[in-house]
């Protein structure tokens, strides 16, 4: 199998501030807002590049989403940063009222998302985002595996037309992918061909599959490894036509079984390959506080958890 390194762990949302910088120079017309979590959302180093074009909104997210999408009305291009749990679940209508139903140019970018941003607890960690932004009409989402595909993924939404989600981890993770590689919206990539078994991740649990792919390698199981930065649109052909090859799928995120990535593969495997399949996700639970090393062992969402889920979906093929 191909062997992927951990050039050095990096915050995915740090890749997102060096994506919304280069963006901004790409384009006078990209603008940024926060809602008092500039820093932490790593929107400060835009905001000292370009300060006639950044709008500090305070802690006030809906009202956020409201001015964005004026600025959209104006020819403007903007980014809206805060934490995942309160730009998504805390102004739910604003987003479907005034950007989705009216197909607006707003990226909407969430950071500290999934339980591994850790000591914060449950309140701040939102397990249920995905499935929020991917039912909503015209809602483009987006979940990025590590540092540099946050960068890319960010600068291709600054070119997408329509709204787009944007999620993000708070704590540093393995940066692996190679920088400056291409990121297509909608389009799978493949990191690891295999004829066993499929495994589909996404975000934080991408390098997880990575890492339970070589422990199933050195077993003589040969494992696919598909990442699915792109919830929506869907690449539902990649799914299947992996589907088809292998017999049997894992899926992964660092979110809630409902509403989530596997759901997605699900569907698209019902209505056109009907396969065994097993989940690597949160079981209908809240978060909690803990290191984030500890909320991803506690929950379940590390290699060895694949490896036994792959173990399971393979006695059903």
């Amino acid at each position: 199998m191909k062997q992927y390194e951990n050039k050095k762990s990096m915050e995915l949302r740090a890749g997102f501030g060096m994506g919304l910088v280069e963006a901004g120079q790409q384009n006078p017309d990209v603008v940024a807002l926060s809602a008092d979590v500039c820093g932490s959302v790593k929107i400060n180093d835009f905001a000292k590049a370009f300060p006639d074009r950044f709008v500090q909104c305070g802690i006030a997210e809906a009202n956020m989403v409201g001015i964005a999408a004026g600025l959209s009305l104006c020819g403007k291009v903007p980014f809206l940063g805060g934490f995942a749990e309160f730009v998504t679940g805390r102004v739910y209508d604003q987003i479907r009222q005034v950007v989705c139903y009216s197909n607006k140019n707003v990226k909407i970018c969430g950071s500290h998302a999934g339980i591994s941003l850790g000591e914060d607890g449950a309140t701040h960690q939102t397990m249920e985002d995905i499935a929020l932004m991917k039912v909503l009409p015209n809602m483009t989402v987006l979940v990025p595996c590590d540092y540099n595909q946050a960068k890319a993924a960010t600068l291709a939404a600054a070119k997408y037309v329509g709204p787009v989600y944007l999620r993000l981890g708070r704590s540093k993770m393995p940066n692996f992918t190679e920088e400056g590689a291409p990121f297509e919206i909608g389009k799978a990539q493949l990191l690891n061909e295999g004829s066993d078994v499929s495994i589909f991740a996404c975000g934080h649990l991408v390098w997880e599959a990575l890492e339970a792919a070589k422990a199933l390698e050195a077993e003589g199981i040969h494992a696919e490894v598909i990442n699915i930065h792109t919830i929506k649109p869907f690449d539902a052909d990649a799914v299947v036509a992996s589907a088809r090859k292998t017999g049997a799928v894992v899926t992964c995120e660092e979110h809630l079984f409902n509403g989530g990535l596997g759901d997605s593969v699900a569907q698209a495997l019902a209505l056109c390959c009907p396969t065994p399949m097993e989940y690597v996700a949160v079981d209908d639970r809240f978060g909690e506080s803990g290191t984030p090393d500890e909320m991803l062992t506690n929950y379940g969402l590390r290699a060895s958890n694949i490896v036994e889920k792959v173990h399971a979906v393979l006695k059903r093929k």
